[in-house]
């Protein structure tokens, strides 16, 4: 799939392409954004949007501060105008974390089969130190909720990249939507190899504290 790097919603439209081939998503299931940095609007997938199948009109231009569509002067912007029900969770991760400029909301199939079990995704493989760091999760609350927005704010307010919404999803942020693209790729890896481990029997542990202490920020 071509897609122009300069562009938000291009490169949004590759990480959607791409999850979807890789099984991260299935169809409509999820939904993206994207902001420049220090910006006071963001790119957000439209309701109803499929991710394999975005482009430049299927994104939405609001307002971090108060939600409302910003009507953008091309016709890339016309087709649609309501943004995904999921926004309020969007822009509640921005409004905490000014250093984040890109937001993926997925349901991986893995992630959510451990949390259903009760178990914990184990950071594996240095990749997933690295990427990942430490992995959060936050009780069920409604999609599209206000509620889930404050805890999934709440819980990225410390610096926490990646966390697990129970029995609902992922929010996986970064300051670029290429790194939450690899952060959400290295997060589903290492909820497969956990859930391998306990299919086989063992259980895993993470990397040594020293290790991980011992890591440069992404």
């Amino acid at each position: 799939m071509n897609y122009v790097p300069g562009d938000l919603r291009d490169q949004l439209a590759h990480v959607g392409y791409d999850v979807v081939q890789s099984g991260l998503a299935v169809g409509s299931g999820g939904n993206l954004s994207a902001r420049e940095p220090d910006a006071d609007t963001c790119w957000v997938t439209a309701a109803g949007t499929w991710l394999d199948r975005l482009s430049r009109s299927g994104f939405v231009s609001v307002g971090v501060a108060d939600g409302e569509p910003v009507p953008v002067p091309e016709p890339y912007g016309a087709r649609f105008t309501r943004p995904t029900s999921e926004l309020a969770l969007h822009l509640a991760v921005y409004r905490a974390r000014p250093d984040v400029n890109a937001v993926v909301h997925l349901h991986p199939q893995t992630v959510l089969l451990l949390d259903a079990l009760g178990e914990r995704i184990r950071l594996v493989t240095t990749d997933h130190a690295f990427y990942l760091r430490r992995v959060a999760t936050v009780p069920f609350r409604p999609p599209g909720s206000i509620e889930l927005a404050g805890l999934a704010a709440g819980a990225v307010a410390d610096g926490t990249d990646c966390v697990v919404l129970s029995r609902h999803g992922i929010c996986v942020t970064a300051d670029s939507v290429e790194l939450a693209h690899k952060r959400v790729r290295n997060l589903e890896e290492a909820a497969r190899l956990t859930y391998a481990a306990l299919v086989a029997g063992r259980s895993l542990t993470d990397l040594p504290d020293d290790f991980l202490d011992g890591l440069t920020t992404v």
